[in-house]
């Protein structure tokens, strides 16, 4: 049987396999550091089938670079052997809901994810750090190679710190930030589905960087738009500063434009300008000029105005719809019915087709910072819980317009105090949706200072785990009839579930194999294991499981019999014979199961028997 690898994956291997895909003539072999044969790219070969457009040397190139630009690279890349465990006594309705909240470095959680969610994901709503000089920012470790980055993941500095202040004082100011942010949408890409939107909150300190960033990741055909959000409801008045801050800005890139226009834009309901002065049975309306330029299509024609007003010949438009339209009270004369018609539109007709978003977002439709600090002391009782929360009407803005639909998947890995969870389940309420969130937060330790901490909140994960939770109840009480799944499980990012010698058995004598002839660690449940086979072979971490009981030995069931698993010890015949009667696709179990040698003899003869499809892996 096949083992399983049991880490996150190899970019740099996938990366290799597509340029195979194109120039296999470039593919050679060479010998790693751990005597094994792998394959390579001979770039020598790679040059000269690109020799007409490769640019060497010193040559003039538009680029944006930084320092250590190349080692962020490599750590999008590098794998990790590193595994989610599920927390049930923190999640709520962990069997049923399809709903994820992960706690854990970002940057490995999204290596962990790239098998399993690789194309997956609508729509990722950001909010990271801005970088003002004052907030905290990942701290990734790029002096290391990548053997000890393996073993270390880039988490903790000399002093066991993993997020620093990057103060403006650091001679490292940008580039400090730009590493830290580099790899993480470098990986977010590639979960995005082919029509999926990326949407990323920032202000002023970092918004030409980013810009750039995302141009290289995403291609600058993929920028969809830049969003001016006005996140304040009051005027500043900074003598400090010749321009006050009102605004933060919000990029927005596809993954494939083209895809993301042919699948469908979402549109919003701009109707704030609508009322019904003249009390039109169809309700409120606003208007807009019967009067056509030059450039548009129309005739020439005079028209008598309500009170026998006659207008000179004017280009209008075609004089056959207005007289349909004034037929039927569709056309409006200002001016007490003296001035130049202008065509009804209704409020009920806009909210129907919608209207495309325009790069101005008001704070009075889509949310302000009061506002949802506001919102936040209402949910938790407590004032100042967290430190100016995104307001629910502007994600839900932004699930819109990128078109999330039911059955969609959300990712927001700078959760924070998880509002696009909260705005997720409030749109799931509202149409009957079932779209999915996966929420991921680093369990940044709360200020002993702040009011979270007095609370009883010690780092942000039990703020945003909390919101989930009280905001869940709160939308099923003002929506009773509504169903939509307020639960959420609950996964940790930790060590993996296997010891060394898993990874790297030759480095190991036979004395000391003998001793560990487990090669799982102690500590690890058997729903543990089964969450990393999960990372390994692609499957959903949202997907049903089950567990029952086959001869006093503990088998789980994942998503109707996709992947079978047991993890315990002395499986005999009549196990492995009843498992492979449900034919699933996967079936995974310990290395050195096998009740005995003849166990272990006619286990392939029972598969071949009753499920000769199926995949057996082993740990």
């Amino acid at each position: 049987m096949d083992k399983l690898k049991m880490h996150s994956l190899n970019k740099v291997n996938e990366n290799i396999k597509k340029i195979g895909t194109q120039f296999p003539n470039c593919i050679t072999e060479r010998i790693n550091q751990l005597g094994e044969v792998e394959y390579a790219i001979d770039f020598d070969i790679l040059k000269q089938e690109l020799s007409s457009v490769i640019v060497t040397g010193r040559d003039e190139r538009y680029q944006f670079t930084w320092p250590d630009k190349k080692e962020s690279i490599l750590l999008a890349n590098a794998p990790i052997a590193k595994t989610l465990r599920p927390c049930r006594e923190e999640s709520v309705d962990f069997d049923n809901t399809q709903n994820l909240y992960i706690e854990g470095d970002n940057l490995e959680v999204l290596k962990l994810l790239q098998e399993t969610y690789l194309g997956k994901v609508k729509m990722i709503y950001i909010d990271p750090p801005y970088n003002t000089g004052h907030d905290f920012v990942y701290e990734d470790d790029f002096a290391q190679n990548t053997s000890e980055y393996l073993e270390n993941s880039g988490q903790f500095d000399d002093e066991g710190n993993r997020l620093v202040k990057n103060l403006e004082t650091n001679g490292r100011f940008h580039t400090d930030w730009l590493n830290m942010i580099y790899p993480r949408l470098k990986l977010a890409r590639d979960l995005l589905t082919d029509d999926g939107v990326i949407f990323i909150s920032i202000d002023d300190n970092e918004v030409a960087q980013l810009r750039k960033i995302c141009s290289e990741i995403f291609g600058e055909n993929n920028f969809e738009g830049h969003i001016h959000w006005r996140r304040r409801h009051n005027q500043p008045n900074d003598k400090t500063k010749m321009i006050g801050i009102v605004t933060e800005h919000i990029l927005a890139f596809a993954k494939n434009s083209s895809l993301l226009k042919k699948s469908g834009v979402g549109k919003l309901n701009l109707t704030t300008n609508f009322s019904n002065p003249d009390n039109d049975p169809l309700g409120c309306w606003a208007s807009k000029p019967w009067k056509v330029g030059s450039d548009q299509s129309g005739s020439k024609y005079t028209i008598i105005t309500p009170t026998g007003k006659i207008l000179k010949e004017e280009w209008m438009g075609e004089e056959k719809t207005f007289k349909k339209y004034l037929k039927e009270g569709r056309i409006y004369f200002p001016k007490e019915g003296n001035g130049m018609p202008r065509k009804k539109y209704y409020q009920f007709e806009r909210e129907e087709e919608g209207q495309c978003a325009t790069n101005w977002w008001t704070h009075e439709q889509f949310g302000n910072n009061q506002g949802a600090n506001d919102y936040a002391t209402t949910l938790f009782g407590v004032k100042n819980i967290f430190s100016n929360p995104k307001p629910i009407e502007l994600i839900k803005a932004l699930l819109k317009i990128a078109n999330v639909k039911s059955k969609h998947i959300v990712l927001d890995f700078f959760s924070g105090s998880a509002t696009t969870a909260d705005t997720t389940m409030q749109l799931n309420a509202e149409d009957g949706g079932n779209r999915k969130f996966i929420m991921v937060q680093l369990p940044e330790p709360t200020d002993e200072k702040s009011e979270a901490y007095k609370a009883g909140y010690k780092n942000i994960c039990e703020i945003g785990k909390e919101r989930i939770r009280l905001a869940g109840n709160k939308i099923a009480k003002e929506n009773p009839q509504a169903k939509f799944d307020k639960g959420f499980r609950v996964l940790k990012c930790d060590s993996t579930n296997m010891k060394e010698v898993y990874y790297n058995p030759a480095e190991y004598n036979a004395d000391l194999l003998d001793v560990l002839i487990d090669n799982i660690k102690a500590d690890r449940t058997p729903e543990d294991l089964l969450f990393q086979v999960m990372l390994d072979l692609g499957v959903l971490l949202s997907s049903d499981i089950k567990q029952t009981t086959i001869a006093g030995k503990t088998v789980f069931n994942v998503a109707d019999n996709f992947l079978m698993a047991c993890f315990d010890t002395d499986i005999n015949e009549e196990i492995i014979t009843v498992i492979a009667k449900q034919k699933p696709y996967y079936f995974v179990m310990r290395d050195s199961s096998m009740a005995n040698d003849s166990v272990a003899t006619n286990f392939q003869q029972i598969f071949n028997t009753y499920s000769p499809e199926t995949k057996k892996k082993v740990l």
